[in-house]
């Protein structure tokens, strides 16, 4: 097989990373793009009282195994499948089971925070940047936490001021000057989308 490319999608709480990274694995051939999420590699907190995972702060780069993270995506460009972590949102915990991802044409990696780590920027062939307006992050962040993740709205808004904003504006704002394609509103950008899947089927049918 020839040697993936990798693409990294970044962008605020909401910005429709996941959309966009859907769309574009859907526009590609089929079985030739997987995704893994960043989220997936939260470090597991099951050692802690419930009351202290609720403390933990998710939105900065250290509560994420970047390191397990570097070694599933060498596996990857060597040809190898991974078994990926699958975290539980509501227990913030790694559940047992893990989820098989094989090698594939083009892995795509998204995440708020993939961006902020060297190691993962140099990794990446494509980096690509979802910019949206923060009234509708917060909305879109708001829905789901509270549809998906069983989250009531004050425990959502006390996270919200207390560490997304906050670290929103340190790590994953500052980190928009590395992306190489900045895209407006996300998922709704059909120009944006057609243009990249385009250029992705191209290089790929390139890349030796």
């Amino acid at each position: 097989m020839k040697t993936p490319f990798f693409v990294g999608i970044a962008g605020g709480t909401g910005s429709g990373k996941t959309t966009v990274a859907r769309k574009v694995a859907a526009g590609l051939p089929p079985g030739t793009a997987v995704i893994i999420e960043h989220d997936a590699y939260y470090h597991d907190h099951c050692e802690l009282q419930e009351w202290e995972r609720l403390q933990v702060n998710y939105d900065h780069p250290d509560s994420l195994d970047n390191d397990l993270l570097m070694a599933h995506l060498t596996q990857l460009k060597s040809g190898e499948e991974v078994a990926t972590p699958i975290y539980d949102y509501k227990s913030h915990c790694r559940i047992l089971e893990t989820r098989t991802v094989n090698p594939a044409s083009v892995v795509i990696l998204e995440g708020i925070l993939v961006f902020t780590d060297e190691r993962l920027r140099q990794f990446l062939d494509l980096k690509i940047f979802v910019d949206t307006d923060a009234d509708i992050r917060i909305m879109r962040r708001v829905r789901r936490d509270i549809e998906e993740r069983g989250r009531d709205f004050n425990s959502v808004r006390e996270q919200y001021y207390k560490t997304v904003r906050p670290m929103h504006q340190r790590f994953v704002e500052p980190s928009k000057r590395h992306a190489d394609l900045i895209i407006p509103e996300g998922g709704s950008n059909r120009v944006a989308l057609d243009a990249i899947v385009g250029n992705l089927i191209y290089v790929v049918g390139n890349k030796g």
